[in-house]
């Protein structure tokens, strides 16, 4: 049995699977007890102007939050109205292009069908003339023969 000041081991039976101990605490002295007593804390006494200045403080800090919450939604708001706004504003101006380029390609389709329209019809014209030309030459031809 070994002593370590308040500390004391004594071994038990040795096992074939490892050693047993059994340790004993010595209790402390109690000559130094009187020396370690504390008093009880004791409570400040709160004074109704230092409560109502606590509620006021907690106060403030609830309308601090409230405003700074208030703020962030609002801002959160305007930047909705920013984006819906400027969404608006794409989808308006995507429709006028959009309305341009067709207007310019039914213009554009307008115009090569007056072309080919006078281009027909000048053929059509050189056409009737060529008959016309073809309808005197047998007309003089078949005079001729008659003569």
């Amino acid at each position: 049995m070994a002593n370590f000041g308040d500390i004391q081991v004594k071994e038990l039976n040795k096992r074939s699977s490892g050693h047993a101990f059994e340790v004993i605490l010595s209790p402390s002295p109690l000559k130094g007890k009187g020396e370690f007593l504390m008093s009880p804390l004791r409570k400040k006494a709160t004074s109704l102007d230092e409560i109502k200045r606590k509620l006021e403080a907690a106060e403030d800090r609830r309308k601090s939050y409230e405003a700074e919450v208030l703020n962030h939604l609002a801002e959160k708001r305007e930047h909705e109205k920013e984006v819906i706004q400027k969404a608006i504003e794409e989808s308006c101006n995507f429709s006028k292009m959009a309305q341009e380029k067709l207007n310019q390609k039914m213009e554009a389709n307008k115009e090569n069908r007056t072309a080919r329209m006078a281009a027909l019809s000048e053929k059509f014209k050189e056409k009737d003339k060529r008959l016309e030309e073809v309808k005197k030459n047998k007309g003089a031809m078949i005079e001729s023969k008659n003569e």
